[in-house]
């Protein structure tokens, strides 16, 4: 689940936080609020689920007020995030026994035409990176009978036309392919945009060539790597961080737009504690402490 949270929040222009009005905040929902944080979802709008099920109205303000508190200590700004009490299962209920249902005829449905406004109102649509090179992290591989290999996944920044070339990168060696369809949501494009959410179907390329983590990019953009210097710092427990330190050879798992990998800690230095006459031992360090900031480098 956390794997999963982190590929899709990590893509996210805004998120839409699900919260049982009748329960309140669960562990989980913190755990989600501190990753979405963590991995820079810049929007968030509350759904209170269950609203069917409370029947004190004054229980609702109270699980409202919590979930506000909640969101503030991880620095949302709680007090204007929108807030929306409905229930999922009664207006899905309404709309399986009428599909053609419209705004106005049922509450629940109306509900959510009411959270869906709010998504529109209080969630920016962000710039686009049209300008730049063209790249795509791929979620999902697909087979079609007849047709070839779809790619499927969000496009992170430029444009892409039917009949242009990109480059599969990463994982495995790096191959070319031309573009042969462009499709989302059951249309065909003729060209796809930063922020798109598109199936990419590549000629002669077939399914075991390519995998969810890999990328798709204009050719000559972009190299892989397999080792990497950075400045982190390592979060307390408090914070939903370690429990305790780790050493040089530690091995935590990178998640990298839609892949995760294992890599291995070769050697830290502590920021704080780095002057000039210490750049020569850098990464000379053997541990590191919950709360630290450090220089960390990584092989695979």
């Amino acid at each position: 689940l956390c794997k999963n949270m982190i590929t899709g929040a990590a893509q996210m222009d805004g998120a839409i936080l699900v919260v049982s009005g009748a329960d309140g905040p669960m562990p989980q929902t913190k755990e989600h609020i501190l990753l979405a944080k963590q991995v820079g979802v810049p929007n968030v709008v509350v759904f209170l689920n269950k609203e069917d099920q409370v029947d004190d109205k004054e229980l609702l303000e109270l699980v409202e007020l919590e979930v506000r508190e909640t969101l503030d200590k991880y620095e949302f700004p709680g007090d204007e995030i929108p807030v929306v009490p409905g229930s999922a299962l009664l207006a899905l209920e309404a709309l399986i026994e009428n599909p053609k249902i419209q705004r106005g005829e049922n509450e629940w449905v109306d509900k959510i035409y009411q959270l869906m406004d709010k998504v529109d109102s209080y969630i920016p649509t962000p710039a686009r990176e049209t300008d730049k090179p063209f790249l795509l992290a791929v979620e999902d591989v697909l087979s079609i009978t007849g047709r070839g290999t779809v790619a499927t996944g969000r496009v992170e920044r430029g444009s892409l036309k039917v009949g242009e070339n990109v480059e599969i990168v990463g994982l495995k060696d790096t191959k070319t392919s031309v573009v042969t369809g462009l499709e989302m949501f059951k249309k065909t494009l003729d060209e796809t945009m930063a922020g798109d959410n598109v199936g990419v179907l590549l000629r002669g390329v077939q399914k075991k060539d390519i995998e969810r983590g890999m990328v798709l990019a204009k050719p000559g953009t972009i190299t892989p790597h397999t080792k990497f210097e950075s400045q982190v710092y390592i979060l307390t427990k408090e914070e939903g961080g370690r429990h305790s330190a780790f050493l040089t050879g530690y091995s935590p798992q990178f998640f990298v737009r839609t892949t995760d990998v294992t890599g291995k800690v070769v050697g830290f230095s502590h920021l704080e504690m780095r002057t000039p006459s210490s750049v020569a031992e850098e990464h000379s360090n053997k541990m590191a402490m919950p709360g630290d900031r450090i220089s960390m480098s990584v092989n695979d």
